[in-house]
């Protein structure tokens, strides 16, 4: 077992289960994790935000009710733990403020890595391109995967 853990957003838990040009590369890295025995963690936001954008896009017609009740099933079935240690949202708070966030919902997800000191992948180029450059642990689903 290579023991072994990464933190990931919704953004890119999201391509797992729905069609997007990017979704082939989600779904290599999660197979890659799984393959590696890579432990998969999240703050529980994440199952907030995923059970939200599913909600949207079958209320906007964007996927049928059928779609996004598979959708919602297949997303809650992928064996994410969900942490939230006690420094999650004290850190979170400042993390808003040192990269200048409007909200703090990115900032949990970078909170935890940093708390769990685990590489941070997400699908959200424009955090990471905020961020990169002083989180070197902060990896984008647009990276080449090696």
């Amino acid at each position: 077992m290579q023991n072994f853990r990464v933190c990931i957003d919704a953004n890119l838990a999201l391509k797992l289960v729905l069609a997007e040009d990017d979704s082939p590369r989600a779904q290599a890295l999660w197979r890659r994790w799984i393959e590696t025995e890579t432990l998969i963690v999240a703050p529980p936001l994440l199952a907030y935000e995923v059970t939200s954008v599913l909600r949207g896009k079958v209320h906007r017609g964007l996927l049928t009710a059928a779609a996004g009740d598979k959708a919602f099933a297949l997303i809650h079935a992928q064996g994410i733990e969900y942490l939230a240690p006690p420094a999650l949202h004290r850190r979170a708070w400042e993390l808003a403020k040192r990269f200048q966030r409007p909200n703090a919902y990115d900032a949990h997800y970078l909170a935890l890595a940093e708390l769990l000191a685990c590489p941070f992948w997400t699908a959200d180029e424009r955090l990471y391109n905020t961020v990169k450059e002083q989180l070197a642990w902060v990896r984008w689903l647009g990276e080449e995967i090696a």
